[in-house]
């Protein structure tokens, strides 16, 4: 077992191992039975028409804290020692990580502080100070939140879980694509979003053990291509940081471990636009009966618009979050 350079910093950093295997995402599922919610697998009759494909829809807006990091948040925190849940842990997220952080935390007796950029969603800062959490703030433009959780972490003494780039938090984000699959058997294709990486690569590191051969199809905003271009570079790349509406998905680069294993698994990554997924969150909404955030939609987005080719005959996709408030839901849908 090694030690890896993207695990929890601080007193309570544990050696953990530096890749992810489906043994890792098993075990995932087994710590998060009874805590975590085994979503919903939603099928819709207009979907199949309009995709021409069958359609298996992994729920995570009905996820704790209304999206798929609850899975990641908790698996890391929970093999935190005593001592370390004591002193707290410190995240860095636009929302969901932060929410799914500070349940964790709040879960395990612990106390969470989280760094949030000033212009996160205030539905996703209010819940995650209705988790107990400690807010505090930056710019997302021009400051560095890594630095500012590493400081945090030292001073404090607080164990650093970040969003997508720890090994734990990858098995516990595989665990949607192993239930998706346990429900519907083999898929021919998964679309699910990208904006660190995280929840592909967990995902893919499921759904490739259970279905050899299945297409991993990645799904970014057209403004926040990162993913893309490294794997067309080979290497992670950096890009400014993405103005979208897809706030989940406004990742200036991906993280090392995540793109270790996406350039591996993944076979494609296709774009949307911000219009696009409008149109998926309004479709979502009006036909499906669901709420999903704007990073929530984006592979839905994919699948509406025809961007996936060829056309295999069973997807699954995953809607990673619902969490938008009702006044940016209307700003959005005009």
């Amino acid at each position: 077992m090694t030690q890896s350079p993207t695990g929890p910093t601080g007193p309570g950093s544990t050696d953990v191992p530096d890749v992810v295997t489906f043994d890792d995402v098993r075990d995932a599922a087994r710590r998060l039975a009874g805590v975590a919610h085994r979503t919903p697998v939603l099928r819709s009759r207009t979907l199949d028409a309009l995709a021409g494909a069958e359609v298996h829809l992994k729920c995570e807006n009905f996820q704790r804290v209304g999206a798929f990091k609850f899975r990641g948040a908790y698996n890391a925190l929970s093999r935190l020692s005593p001592e370390q849940l004591a002193r707290g842990v410190v995240a860095y997220s636009s929302g969901n990580h932060a929410q799914a952080v500070a349940l964790a935390a709040r879960e395990l007796g612990s106390h969470a502080v989280i760094v949030m950029p000033e212009d996160s969603p205030k539905s996703k800062t209010d819940a995650t100070a209705g988790y107990g959490a400690e807010i505090v703030r930056y710019d997302r433009y021009t400051g560095d939140r890594v630095a500012l959780g590493r400081q945090l972490a030292e001073e404090r003494g607080l164990a650093l879980i970040p969003p997508y780039e720890h090994p734990h938090i990858i098995a516990g984000q595989g665990t949607a694509a192993l239930e998706l699959i346990e429900e519907t058997g083999p898929l021919d294709a998964l679309l699910t979003p990208v904006g660190g990486g995280g929840l592909m690569a967990g995902s893919a590191t499921a759904a490739t053990a259970l279905v050899p051969g299945i297409r991993m199809i990645g799904v970014e905003p057209d403004a926040g291509d990162d993913t893309l271009r490294s794997l067309a570079a080979g290497h992670p790349v950096t890009i400014p940081v993405p103005h979208t509406i897809a706030d989940g998905q406004a990742i200036a680069t991906p993280g090392e471990l995540t793109f270790a294993i996406n350039r591996r698994l993944l076979d494609s990554v296709v774009l949307v636009s911000d219009d696009e997924i409008r149109a998926a969150m309004k479709f979502a909404f009006e036909r499906l009966k669901i709420v999903t955030e704007p990073s929530g939609a984006s592979a839905l987005a994919a699948l509406l618009t025809g961007r996936v080719t060829p056309l295999p005959p069973r997807i699954g996709v995953i809607i990673s979050g619902g969490n938008v408030g009702l006044e940016r839901f209307l700003e959005l849908l005009g």
